[in-house]
């Protein structure tokens, strides 16, 4: 199967707050963490550390534990039978991202920091779907032993 392989950031600012990018699509919208594909001959980390100072200007990321792996068979990346995205734990300085180029490129209309609160309780769609309990259980339960592995 040839999935698309890619590298997200779970970008929390010192009060745990997750900074998420909101991807408008023709048929529907949803928050999803900054990151994209990998490169030919590019690791995970440096396609994080790249995706990141180019969606959301964070030139110095601090890049941590690999926490989740989300696989999905479908539409999602032209070219592939689906996508697989690597979901990594990045701590920063709170922050107020700017707009850049690649927003439009990639149908992101909006970023935002969510506490674990809103996450919980907002009527929004998510990718993963399950990630505002997820974000809820790696705060509160630590970091698992092995990556979680999800679908969508």
């Amino acid at each position: 199967m040839n999935l698309r392989h890619s590298t997200r950031g779970l970008v929390l600012d010192p009060s745990d707050r997750l900074l998420l990018l909101r991807c408008e699509l023709p048929d529907r919208s949803f928050w999803v963490a900054p990151g994209g594909g990998l490169e030919p001959g590019e690791s995970h980390h440096d396609a994080l550390t790249r995706e990141l100072r180019e969606e959301i200007g964070l030139e110095a990321a601090d890049i941590q534990h690999h926490v989740w792996r989300q696989e999905a068979v479908g539409p999602y990346a032209a070219g592939h039978d689906g996508v697989r995205n690597d979901y990594y734990v990045v701590r920063t300085e709170h922050f107020e991202p700017e707009p850049t180029p690649d927003w439009e490129l990639e149908g992101i209309s909006d970023c935002r920091w969510w506490t674990v609160s809103e996450l919980l309780s907002a009527e929004a769609e998510f990718s993963p779907r399950a990630l505002p309990s997820l974000l809820h259980a790696l705060l509160t339960e630590g970091v698992p032993a092995r990556p979680l592995l999800m679908g969508v």
